[in-house]
């Protein structure tokens, strides 16, 4: 595939676990990605520097608006048109109960998991090419019908909101012929999912990539498995 008809790809938050596999699961299949990290250095630049210019590097602060404006003005200085922007970036607190979560906590994780990710879709999705998908990585935990057992109150509070958020955002831009999807990964060995874990990223992301690509072009929004299966709001 020559550079000029690679599929090219912004991922934002890639610096490690999910976001990281993805980028390079993408390049691997031939995509031009674009990967953001808040800081230099570490396993996203060493892999970029293998991938030889397919895989770029941008620093980015999801929850500062004047970085994510800063980054909409470099891309839009090159000309970039995106195939796929994909947010992927959330943090979890620890298993409180939600009467003990501070405020400051709370507004943390909702600023991170919640509000972030659709500023970021706001703020970049005039650079998705018509026909094009924007994604955000979500999680079964924000489904209110399959919350039946107890355990970490704040986080599925904010991927509910996320969803709801997403919900949102695809109604009031139902018309923009863009593909809209929530992706629910499963339950990683990463930083956030932990070691014990019963999947590593090598095993579902690809996954969550056919998914993608099998989904380019569909209407409205869908909330996903890496399997492609609905997940219940």
């Amino acid at each position: 595939m020559s550079a000029i008809s690679r599929r090219k790809a912004l991922i934002i938050g890639a610096s490690r676990g999910l976001g990281l596999v993805l980028a390079n699961e993408l390049v691997g299949r031939g995509w031009q990605v674009i990967a953001t990290t808040r800081q230099g250095g570490g396993e996203l630049q060493a892999n970029a520097d293998a991938w030889h210019g397919r895989l770029a590097v941008e620093f980015l602060e999801m929850t500062s608006p004047e970085q994510l404006d800063a980054l909409r003005e470099r891309l839009e200085g090159n000309d970039c048109r995106l195939d796929l922007l994909f947010v992927n970036a959330a943090i979890d607190r620890g298993d409180l109960p939600i009467h003990v979560v501070s405020t400051d906590m709370f507004t943390e994780v909702m600023t991170t998991n919640a509000l972030s990710p659709l500023r970021a879709l706001e703020t970049l999705r005039g650079l998705v090419a018509p026909g094009g998908t924007v994604a955000v990585m979500s999680s079964d935990q924000g489904s209110i019908s399959r919350n039946t057992e107890p355990g970490y109150e704040l986080y599925k509070a904010s991927k509910a909101a996320l969803n709801q958020l997403m919900r949102s955002y695809a109604t009031r831009h139902a018309d923009d012929g863009h593909t809209k999807l929530l992706i629910d990964p499963g339950h990683n060995q990463t930083q956030l999912g932990g070691p014990g874990a019963p999947l590593i990223p090598q095993e579902s992301i690809p996954n969550v990539v056919d998914v993608l690509e099998a989904q380019t072009g569909a209407p409205g929004l869908q909330f996903l498995d890496r399997h492609g299966e609905s997940v219940p709001w």
